[in-house]
């Protein structure tokens, strides 16, 4: 059995998206001949909600540590809050104290906490261990010097020479990269020349079955939308971003001429967009009501920055009539809840970029419409065939899409865990030879 040491700071009960690769893969990686050990954050110092029913997805034997970080009340006198700048002594310490007693075969970054990261060279050279890297989101993003100012992060002008300084340290020396998306390792391979298609890999997360086998069996409230009273609910789970205006104005731009067109049918539309922000609670910026506004709809649609627990989520996505994923205008991004959009069996409409993975994993599985864009062609073609797309789905409902379970299969997350496993020990194999 080979020992895998897992970097993950937003662990369960945390309820962050950066999680759930390591969360649905656990209950596999020792049937698959790999004994994993998670070093996690503790929670009272992850500024970030929590949903403890998440922790029932966690096998009980798993070995857990789980270390403190500096607390903001303190950092962000100095304007820091990042949960990897905050955590990465501790890190160093406990990985010291348990190098001591046990020989890790690799360690496993997987999370957006990525300051954490620039320890994977550290360890390389000190203890003589490869390390892979999880690449969930960009950590230089490039993107935002395309837009202008107004519309980049806060504190963008100190976070990105800082990230694109750290980035290249970490990954000069890394030995794997697994990413969620094919354009993130391309994007790496054209920046380092030390990285190389053999040592990458594309796993998009897994959809695990047990969430809505756990949701059936909880009485949770949809505190969002009565699910009989007489709406079409349409709910998305998910951030919100700049990047997402060519997609999200379309919808609302089909929804604005179903008004004019079928005005009984679409004015029973409510969009619910629920967890559009990271930022803390009530602290969070909305960017999609005020699109709503600029279409012409703003009483059609709901935007609450804050995160819902996941379990509730998952749960309004049950409920709903519809369910719906902007794409973004950034052709590597990829929707990390597809998998669950999928599983829970409702109605779906998605608007991506047409060379988006997502595309592809819904035509293959039947799980519901995807209307497609580039880059070229104006927001008026992408928004009628939307219109025409919820035309379509309207004349079906209520109704259960005959999803494919048999292409949905690779896309589990046991089988996603294999792949994971596979390209663990193809990079272990790798490390051995040199």
């Amino acid at each position: 059995m080979k020992e895998l040491l897992i970097i993950s700071p937003n662990f369960p009960p945390i309820n962050a998206a950066d999680m759930h690769r390591v969360r649905q893969s656990l209950p596999y990686f020792r049937e698959l001949g790999w004994n994993p050990t998670v070093i996690a954050v503790i929670p009272k110092y992850v500024e970030m909600g929590q949903d403890p029913i998440l922790l029932k997805t966690i096998p009980e034997d798993i070995e857990i540590h789980r270390i403190p970080a500096f607390n903001t009340k303190w950092t962000r006198k100095f304007g820091l809050g990042n949960l990897g700048y905050r955590s990465l002594w501790f890190y160093r310490n406990l990985v010291k104290k348990l190098m001591k007693k046990k020989k890790y075969d690799l360690v496993y970054f997987s999370t957006t906490a990525f300051p954490v990261m620039t320890l994977g060279p550290v360890w390389q050279k000190k203890y003589n261990i490869p390390f892979i890297i999880d690449m969930q989101d960009p950590w230089r993003n490039d993107y935002y010097l395309t837009v202008p100012k107004d519309k980049r992060p806060p504190k963008f002008w100190i976070a990105y020479p800082m990230a694109k300084r750290l980035e290249a340290m970490t990954m000069k020396k890394v030995n794997g990269i697994l990413s969620v998306s094919s354009g993130y390792p391309k994007t790496l391979m054209e920046r380092y020349t030390n990285i190389h298609p053999d040592m990458c890999t594309v796993i998009p997360f897994g959809g695990a079955g047990i969430d809505f086998d756990i949701l059936d069996n909880l009485s949770l409230e949809n505190k969002l939308f009565d699910k009989n009273d007489g709406n079409i609910n349409i709910a998305y789970i998910g951030r919100g971003g700049h990047d997402m205006y060519f997609a999200v104005k379309a919808m609302f731009m089909a929804v604005k001429k179903g008004l004019q067109e079928d005005k009984e049918t679409f004015s029973r539309i409510r969009m619910f967009f629920v967890g559009t922000s990271y930022a803390l609670d009530g602290k969070g910026l909305k960017t999609i009501e005020p699109i709503a506004e600029e279409v012409g709809i703003p009483e059609n649609v709901i935007e609450i920055t804050n995160r819902l627990p996941y379990f509730e989520a998952m749960n309004v996505l049950k409920e709903a009539d519809l369910v719906f994923i902007p794409g973004s205008t950034d052709a590597q991004y990829t929707a990390s809840k597809l998998y669950p959009y999928i599983l829970s069996k409702r109605p779906l409409i998605a608007i991506f970029d047409k060379s988006s993975s997502v595309v592809e994993i819904l035509n293959k599985t039947n799980a519901g419409n995807c209307v497609t864009f580039n880059k070229e062609e104006s927001i008026e073609m992408l928004s009628d065939r939307t219109y025409e797309s919820l035309k379509e789905l309207f004349k079906k409902l209520p109704f259960t899409p005959d999803t494919n379970w048999d292409e949905f299969e690779p896309y589990t997350a046991r089988e996603m865990t294999r792949k994971q496993v596979a390209f663990f020990n193809k990079i272990l194999e790798q490390w051995q030879k040199e």
